[in-house]
């Protein structure tokens, strides 16, 4: 049996998790949060994950009942992210991995996320809608590489909602785009909004720039829709567009599966659509709760686990962090080729 911990701390969650075998020991997880109408600066960022990354670390172990010597790899995101709160977490990561005498293995976050929504869903060999506040892709297996088939030109989905929650000063507890999700079940009248799909990529900053004034006009008197509006009618826009390039991803592929992750993946509302989508084309749609959408450590842990388990480590001199990472760069060697 293997057991792996994993440190995830690449934007404002920080996450300690353990894994034996495929099996979940523990998922701890801080997140730092912003007055209402604030986002989080990389410095600040770092700063709360130092601050609370020995009690998450401890609690981590109690709650996984292991101690420092049964762990046999110490799994850390490597990138992409936030160049601060990332280097403060792989300071750490090292830190524990030298005192206890264990390898590392540097992970890439969107595979994390990728191979922790298979194990916890059953996904064979899914679509993947990958969907935070720092990517937007839809990718798909092929010759040992997550293929990136679409993907935003510009801001990440996330970001977009972040930003526009912003403008109306939306509470971040326990995150804008779930308070946004709220706020438009309450919505009514739909706003046509500009709709930015080019080929398989997207477009969400023209979006943004768009529902920013609309929100101005709203906080000035001078509009005859209200903020649960506007909140409905982005998700719908966006979602919409979401949907149109995974179903043409799936088309090409020829996949009957659609996984969801990323912490925008936590949307009911977007999950409901895809699952509609799916319904009409035969298909299966996959998605997980917030425990594992939302940044874990336990998907570092996992896909560690994965890397580890296949002769793959990290040499200390090269367990270095990069804000540029991208899902395409990794040899999946975990996978079988005919999958």
């Amino acid at each position: 049996m293997v057991v792996a911990i994993g440190f995830e701390g690449s934007a404002n969650k920080l996450g300690i998790g353990i894994v034996r075998d495929r099996e979940v020991l523990s998922n701890v997880r801080h997140t730092y949060i912003t007055p209402p109408g604030q986002g989080f600066l990389p410095k600040d960022t770092a700063l709360h994950h130092r601050q609370h990354i020995m009690v998450v670390l401890r609690k981590s172990l109690a709650d996984a009942k292991v101690t420092p010597g049964e762990i046999d790899v110490v799994c850390y995101t490597k990138g992409p992210g936030m160049g601060a709160p990332l280097a403060s977490t792989a300071v750490v990561a090292r830190t524990v991995a030298l005192l206890w005498g264990k390898p590392m293995v540097g992970v890439n976050h969107c595979i994390g996320h990728i191979e922790m929504g298979r194990l916890i869903t059953g996904a064979q060999n899914p679509c993947v809608l990958y969907v935070s506040g720092g990517n937007t892709q839809v990718i798909s297996f092929s010759a040992r590489r997550y293929r990136i088939f679409g993907e935003t030109i510009d801001m990440a989905i996330g970001n977009c909602l972040d930003r526009f929650a912003r403008t109306l000063n939306i509470s971040n507890d326990p995150s804008p785009g779930y308070n946004i999700e709220q706020l438009a079940k309450k919505g009514s009248k739909f706003i046509e909004l500009p709709y930015a799909v080019k080929g398989m990529d997207v477009s969400f900053s023209g979006i943004l720039v768009h529902v920013q004034g609309l929100a101005r006009e709203l906080q000035c008197g001078r509009a005859d829709y209200t903020a649960e509006d506007l909140c409905f009618s982005l998700q719908e826009t966006l979602f919409a567009m979401l949907i149109e390039i995974t179903e043409r991803a799936m088309a090409h592929c020829g996949s009957e599966e659609v996984l969801i992750v990323g912490g925008v993946g936590c949307n009911k509302t977007l999950q409901a659509k895809m699952g509609r989508m799916c319904e009409e084309r035969g298909a299966r749609l996959y998605a997980t709760d917030q425990r594992f959408c939302i940044d874990n450590g336990v998907m570092i842990a996992h896909a560690g686990w994965e890397m580890f388990t296949h002769g793959i480590t990290t040499p200390l001199d090269e367990c270095t962090i990069t804000q540029r990472f991208r899902t395409d760069e990794v040899d999946v060697a975990w996978r079988p080729e005919t999958d």
